[in-house]
């Protein structure tokens, strides 16, 4: 596959903008940054664009994507039945990286929603991910900007690595601030599920929302829902502290294995930051194992975790 990177446009710039937005009308797909990773973009409207993304990330037919809107209004335009919780959450948290579950209206079409009743819903908070919505005056869709399983990008350039000419245009808006994928949040069940953990924890919610949200039940109906997931080709495997992963890094290079530690201690934007970065990277140099120290569980620790134990079940399938 080729790797030419003159499809990457610098999204600070108007006219690269409206030649992502002229790419969607013509049903073609656009890489473009959030605040949390790149997505994979298609016109929301066009259910030939929207099956292309399927074909492009080798991703399974039926799993559902999440629709990215400009502005919290547009939540109404693409729902029906919208709850007390539904509201109040885009109220607080859009845009931002929270996505809520509502019964869809027929304005979105299956390839979105697996034929589900219901429809995953965003609104992203980046500048150029604004701005391209208002100018397409439609929404997108747009899963992380990888092959499906694989680690999601958070540059401009780690979608280019992956993708190359497979897509028109990659809008860089630099790196992404969070670094990883949005809290989902099924809002059509009473009390609201968690369905994937993000920068905004449940306990977030409840504290600030006075809104209880409660484990997922049932089967898996959002991204990232599925036991394996955010795999690098290099082996990871978690310990409880720096003195295990010191002594786990002396046992893989004694048997000649090249190996290396992520540790970011306390510092939890840091490690959602750079986790997706590092293991990338640790994959260009053909590390062996990357050894974890898992982050504390609170806040965004807990959807870092989650990601961890994801990529690290999926080597435990390779094995």
């Amino acid at each position: 596959m080729s790797r030419n990177k003159s499809n990457i446009l610098n999204g600070a710039d108007s006219s690269s903008i409206d030649i992502a937005v002229r790419a969607l009308q013509r049903d073609l797909l656009v890489a473009i940054p959030t605040e949390t990773v790149y997505g994979l973009a298609a016109r929301a409207s066009s259910p030939s664009a929207v099956k292309k993304i399927f074909v492009v990330k080798g991703r399974p037919i039926g799993h559902p994507l999440i629709l990215h809107v400009a502005n919290k209004q547009d939540l109404s335009l693409w729902s029906q039945e919208l709850s007390n919780n539904a509201r109040l959450l885009a109220e607080k948290y859009w845009p931002g990286p929270l996505t809520i579950i509502v019964k869809r209206n027929d304005k979105v079409c299956d390839e979105i929603t697996g034929g589900r009743d219901t429809v995953a819903i965003r609104c992203p908070n980046h500048p150029v991910a604004t701005e391209l919505l208002i100018r397409l005056t439609d929404a997108i869709v747009a899963p992380s900007a990888n092959h499906f399983g694989k680690v999601s990008p958070t540059s401009a350039r780690h979608v280019a690595e992956d993708f190359g000419d497979e897509i028109s245009v990659i809008l860089d808006g630099g790196e992404c601030s969070i670094g990883v994928e949005s809290t989902i949040i099924d809002c059509t069940t009473e009390p609201p599920q968690i369905l994937r953990a993000g920068a905004i924890s449940a306990d977030q919610i409840k504290r600030e929302c006075n809104i209880t949200i409660a484990s997922a039940t049932g089967d898996s109906r959002a991204s990232g829902m599925l036991d394996k997931h955010y795999a690098p080709n290099c082996t990871v495997e978690l310990v409880d502290d720096r003195k295990d992963a010191d002594v786990r890094l002396n046992q893989l290079n004694g048997d000649g294995r090249s190996s290396e530690i992520i540790d970011f201690g306390d510092d939890l934007q840091m490690f959602a930051h750079e986790l997706y970065a590092r293991l990338r990277d640790a994959d260009k140099r053909l590390i062996d194992v990357v050894i974890t120290v898992k982050p504390p569980m609170s806040g965004i620790g807990i959807a870092i975790n989650e990601r961890l134990e994801k990529a690290a079940n999926s080597n435990r399938s390779r094995e």
